[in-house]
């Protein structure tokens, strides 16, 4: 039996507590949120579920006392630099650690610093610690990277993600900028933008064996071409009803890398799509794509075996055994 905490009890962390009790072999023991009206409620009637008799601590701390723990799932922020801290706590708890954060999925060549401080952290205090979740840590970089395995040569890997975000939650709308006015998006900047589509270009790389001399990205809003109107947004005509995010690896001048995510409202359809150029050469497409939110959680859940087995430091999905469903029964 594993024992799980949960630090971060917002809508992903709800919905993990969902999965989590779902799963066999998994115990949750204890909650974390820093939200003071969280604190001492029910953690299974947070997330909508029965009862589970464990209550919502204000930090880590407390929520230890008195319990053994194996791992923490950590789901709060997407900043490496903000999570740092949070990791270190569970780290000087004995704690593995598996997180939902962006930046923290391969680290190591955008933040250098913080990445190898983590590293070392974890590797001192003697527990694994990775970031995961659909995108990224999945669709657009690992998976790509397991699919080049039966190929002799790879000249290229292109990915495209594409979301009709109508049926989406109201939050996943709003963080794409659906319903904003073109002065608006400018005005948010990265705000707006998808967070990792970098990390997956370096993830990608690095299982090619590919050093990376550049990496670009760009940001484009896409324009709603009629009035789009759902039960909780509106969306005028010329307005904001989504975004097109770019990111392209290069290696001896020559573009190697290309990922496109696009998520908007109104779409017309969505699908996710990995086309590798080499010998053999193929395109494998996922005809009405993976659906995020749930993907997101049921990959954390799944890591967790993963990363109990394997030796301390800070890793990236590459280097863990490969995840799959499991239940014990």
């Amino acid at each position: 039996m594993i024992k799980i905490i949960q630090v971060g009890l917002g809508p992903i962390g709800q919905q993990l507590t969902r999965y989590l009790t779902e799963r066999k072999g998994i115990q949750l023991v204890g909650g974390v949120d820093l939200d003071p009206a969280k604190t001492g409620k029910d953690i299974g009637e947070l997330a909508g579920i029965n009862e589970l008799g464990v209550s919502v601590s204000p930090d880590l701390g407390s929520a230890m006392k008195e319990t053994e723990v194996d791992v923490a799932v950590i789901s709060t922020v997407s900043s490496l630099q903000k999570i740092e801290s949070q990791i270190k706590d569970a780290a000087d708890f004995k704690l593995h650690i598996v997180s939902t954060c962006e930046e923290l999925m391969c680290p190591f060549d955008l933040q250098t610093e913080i990445a190898e401080r983590i590293d070392q952290y974890c590797k001192e205090k003697g527990v694994a610690c990775i970031g995961t979740g659909v995108n990224p840590g999945f669709l657009m970089d690992y998976l790509p990277a397991v699919l080049t395995s039966v190929c002799q040569k790879v000249d290229h890997v292109k990915v495209d993600r594409y979301q009709d975000a109508s049926s989406r939650r109201l939050p996943f709308q709003q963080k794409i900028g659906a319903g904003l006015t073109q002065a608006e998006f400018k005005e948010k900047g990265d705000s707006i933008r998808h967070v990792g589509l970098k990390e997956s270009v370096y993830l990608l790389a690095r299982a090619l064996g590919w050093e990376m001399e550049k990496v670009e990205e760009t940001l484009t809003p896409v324009l709603a071409e009629e009035r789009i109107e759902l039960d909780q947004i509106l969306i005028e005509k010329g307005y904001i009803a989504g975004v097109e995010q770019i990111a392209k690896g290069y290696k001896n001048n020559e573009e190697v890398i290309s990922l496109n995510f696009k998520a908007a409202v109104g779409l017309s359809r969505s699908y996710d799509s990995i086309e590798i150029t080499g010998n053999p050469g193929f395109r494998s497409v996922i005809d009405g794509g993976v659906n995020g939110d749930v993907a997101t959680s049921a990959i954390i859940v799944n890591t967790i075996r993963s990363v109990i087995a394997m030796n301390p430091g800070l890793k990236t999905m590459l280097e863990i055994p490969a995840p799959a469903y499991y239940s014990q029964v």
